[in-house]
């Protein structure tokens, strides 16, 4: 089973590509794959066919997967993309990770 660095719902920023330096929120991972889905990057056109009768055929646009190790976690504090690494800490005798920034050190 494959890991990712990037969870859903985290703010990251494009590092290389076509859609280099956008900011955007995960939709969606793809351990399996090393893929994640970032609002508003990638863009893609689907073309959709009419099935039944009286239906129209249309273009929609939607974001497409790229590459995990295309895309760096948003640090708040430090207002940049930071790697991240894990620290585990222990509380009341369980051991609990967090994500931290590099740099600063802020639990991201």
């Amino acid at each position: 089973m494959a890991h990712l660095h990037i969870k859903k719902d985290d703010t990251v920023v494009v590092i290389s590509g076509n859609d280099k330096g956008k900011k955007g929120k995960v939709i969606a991972t793809a351990p399996a794959e090393g893929k994640v889905i970032v609002e508003g990057v990638h863009v893609v056109s689907k073309h959709n066919k009419a099935r039944k009768q009286g239906e129209v055929s249309s273009i929609v646009k939607t974001e497409g997967a790229i590459y995990a190790s295309k895309v760096l976690l948003y640090c708040d504090k430090c207002d940049a993309p930071r790697r991240t690494k894990t620290v585990v800490t222990e509380e009341n005798g369980k051991k609990i990770k967090t994500r931290v920034c590099v740099k600063c050190g802020k639990s991201l």
